[in-house]
């Protein structure tokens, strides 16, 4: 017998010809605007784009839907009385005109938290300042491996709120999360991941202890029955165990544990009771850098008693990244080779990068959009690790002060040059390359200043790197 989803249809009934916001015209909600339409609700969309730099194409659809819009600087002015508001993860649900609409008794959602709600089958989702995309995606990967739907979704692959009728108890959702899609939610995966903790969109949150309790709440709904996986390393993950309404299982590539994964010796290992055994030799694995060994050690945890080990490790050998993720761009003829890490919009994420070479001969391309972080943390790995360092965006001037600073505390000397483009940066770190050496294209900033976001950076940066070595 077909599978009915009693939950949807019940939710489907409640929208039709209720009054719904929609706040935001990013990726997950588009499909929403189809969805909300052939319901018959009554929607109004709302967006701090103006309205003459909306794409033609989609405002006129929301003509032809028949559907109300509030563009531009103060967009959410009109949004009052209201039954259900689905907000992007760019409108925190701290902002005052949904506060107010709460107040008054709306039901503020996101696509996000309906599929969590909604899905009838097993949710697995990651968070954390960094790995977060890796490692979803290494888990997606391997439960491939099953016979059994699976759905990618949250802050990659595609908007899932319109799949939810293909999706059965059989089902497994494999759930990337961000501090915006986890503020405000009051619903959690039955499997959660916490890669790491570490300063980020400080810019947006209006401090640490926000973006940390955003993040708790990948975890704080879940039942008895439901697993957390945390970083031991981490002293803000491995505080959340005593939090945990259910299991806890821990990874660590700098700690003995007695129970979970840990990285040692170039080997990933299971523990179990104190007993380590040899799962999966790290030079096998096409991923470098220990923070991928702690992406995989986390992904082997959340597919444990869902896929044999001996399979999932078969899958992670073979994975070869994702784009924008210390991805090699080319290698030219007198074996310089540049990679593409354009992902790496924080500082720990860039140290990350450059201990992944363990070399010293790195030319490191950085700079970007500032989101208020501290940059020297960032100094010592740069110092160590390069030859060069080639600065652009916004971030430049507190990037070289703290490098300056611990040059001078080291008595060293580094090459420092500071360029207007993405372009400039590409050309002058092919003059300073030598064979055998390392460009890498790690920004430890955030892309707004320039770009759209990281993956527009990465491919103009790859576009450019390609295009100056022909």
């Amino acid at each position: 017998m077909k599978y009915v989803n009693q939950k949807l249809i019940e939710f489907n009934q409640y929208l039709s010809g209720r009054k719904v916001a929609v706040i935001g015209l990013g990726v997950s909600n588009l499909p929403l605007l189809n969805y909300l339409y052939q319901l018959k609700a009554n929607v109004t969309v709302f967006d701090k784009t103006d309205l003459k730099d909306i794409e033609q194409e989609l405002a006129r659809k929301i003509t032809d839907y028949g559907m109300g819009m509030s563009f531009g600087e103060n967009y959410l002015d009109e949004l009052t009385g209201f039954d259900i508001i689905f907000r992007s993860p760019s409108c925190l649900p701290t902002t005052p005109q949904l506060m107010a609409e709460i107040e008054r008794g709306a039901i503020v959602t996101t696509e996000i938290e309906m599929v969590i709600e909604l899905c009838p089958g097993k949710i697995i989702g990651v968070t954390g300042s960094d790995g977060k995309t890796t490692t979803t995606t290494l888990i997606a990967e391997i439960l491939k491996t099953k016979d059994t739907p699976i759905f990618l979704g949250g802050n990659i692959g595609t908007p899932l709120f319109t799949k939810i009728s293909e999706m059965t108890p059989e089902s497994i959702v494999v759930l990337e999360l961000s501090s915006f899609q986890l503020m405000g939610m009051n619903v959690s995966p039955a499997i959660s991941v916490i890669t790491n903790i570490t300063p980020n969109h400080l810019d947006k949150h209006k401090d640490m202890e926000e973006y940390i309790q955003a993040k708790k709440n990948i975890f704080q709904y879940q039942n008895e029955n439901d697993v957390l996986i945390l970083n031991y390393d981490n002293e803000i993950t491995r505080s959340f165990a005593k939090e945990a309404p259910g299991k806890v299982m821990f990874f660590s590539s700098k700690n003995k544990i007695s129970d979970g994964y840990m990285v040692d010796e170039g080997k990933i290992k299971h523990c179990q009771n104190g007993l380590r055994s040899h799962i999966l030799d790290t030079k096998q694995m096409q991923l470098r850098g220990t923070h991928n060994f702690e992406n995989a050690a986390a992904a082997l945890l959340a597919t444990q008693d869902l896929v044999e080990p001996k399979t999932a490790c078969a899958v992670i050998s073979q994975f070869k990244g994702v784009e924008h993720r210390l991805e090699l761009i080319l290698e030219t003829k007198n074996r310089i080779k540049w990679y593409n890490d354009s992902v790496s919009s924080s500082p720990t994420r860039t140290i990350a990068g450059l201990n992944a070479f363990n070399l010293r001969n790195i030319i490191l391309i950085a700079g970007g959009y500032d989101k208020n972080l501290d940059y020297t943390p960032l100094a010592k790995p740069i110092v160590d690790n390069c030859k060069a360092l080639i600065l652009f965006g916004a971030t430049s001037e507190k990037i070289e002060k703290a490098v300056k600073n611990e040059l001078k505390k080291q008595s060293k000397e580094l090459t420092i040059h500071s360029c207007i483009d993405l372009r400039q940066t590409a050309e002058f770190a092919k003059k300073l390359a030598l064979p055998g050496d390392v460009v890498l294209f790690s920004p430890a900033s955030a892309s707004f200043d320039h770009f759209k976001n990281f993956a527009e950076r990465g491919r103009i940066f790859k576009k450019i790197v390609t295009e100056i070595n022909q």
